[in-house]
C-alpha cells in the first residue's frame, strides 16, 4: 500500500523551531521529487519547498526562504522540513508530496497541523 505519512507538528512558539517528518512505504521515494505543501485555513494550498530526487538541488518559497531547509535520506525513505524562526503565519496544516517527473504521478500524505502562537 502506497503511503506518506507526517509527524512532527504540533505547537510552535514565535522564533522557534519545529522539524516535520515524512515516511514513505510502499514505493521508493528516491525516484521522486519530495515537496513540502502547506495550507492555511480559507487559503490556498501552496509550495512551501522541493528537493531533487538526489537531494542536490532545492527550492523554497520568498516566505520562508532563510528560515526553512528541506532534506531527504532515499535509504530511509524520508523527507524532513526544518521549520527554524516560526513566525505565526506559518500556521497551517502541512503535506508532504511525491512527484514522478517520469509518470507524473503525485501521492500526497494526509498532512500535519502547525500552530505557532505565543
Amino acid at each position: 500500500q502506497v503511503q506518506l505519512v507526517e509527524s512532527g507538528g504540533g505547537l510552535g512558539k514565535p522564533g522557534g523551531f519545529l522539524r516535520l517528518s515524512c515516511v514513505a512505504s510502499g514505493f521508493s521515494l528516491k525516484y521522486y521529487v519530495m515537496s513540502w505543501y502547506r495550507q492555511a485555513p480559507g487559503k490556498e494550498r501552496e509550495l512551501v519547498a522541493t528537493v531533487s530526487e538526489e537531494g542536490d538541488t532545492t527550492d523554497f518559497a520568498d516566505t520562508v526562504k532563510g528560515r526553512f531547509t528541506i532534506s531527504r535520506d532515499n535509504v530511509k525513505n524520508t523527507v524532513d522540513l526544518q521549520m527554524n524562526s516560526l513566525k505565526p503565519e506559518d500556521t497551517a496544516v502541512y503535506y508532504c508530496q511525491a512527484h514522478s517527473t517520469w509518470s507524473h504521478v503525485q501521492y500526497w500524505g494526509q498532512g500535519t497541523q502547525v500552530t505557532v502562537s505565543s
